[in-house]
């Protein structure tokens, strides 16, 4: 076993990283994003086949698999492929 310097706690190869564990912040994140995703009717599928983040008027970047939502009510990271009750159709240009 090596020893440490004085002063320096156990060596390296004594310590043992301990399993994670959710904090309390993680719960309270959780209930918030769970209401969140319950008002939204946020679904991690497509409704109808073609409605979908990717293919929505407040998917920030249409070229990426997650991106950010910019709805006033959501303002939240989402999928491409989820859809959610605030879906609305890209106007064409």
């Amino acid at each position: 076993m090596t020893t440490a310097p004085a002063g320096y706690g156990p060596a390296m190869a004594d310590y043992e990283i301990p399993p994670p564990e959710p904090k309390e912040i993680d719960e309270k994140n959780w209930l918030q994003l769970r209401d969140l995703l319950e008002r939204a009717t946020l679904k991690g599928k497509p409704y109808l086949g073609n409605e979908k983040c990717g293919n929505c008027l407040y998917y920030l970047n249409t070229d990426d698999d997650i991106s950010y939502c910019w709805h006033p009510t959501l303002r939240i990271l989402v999928g491409f492929e989820w859809w959610c009750q605030w879906w609305e159709e890209i106007p064409e240009a």
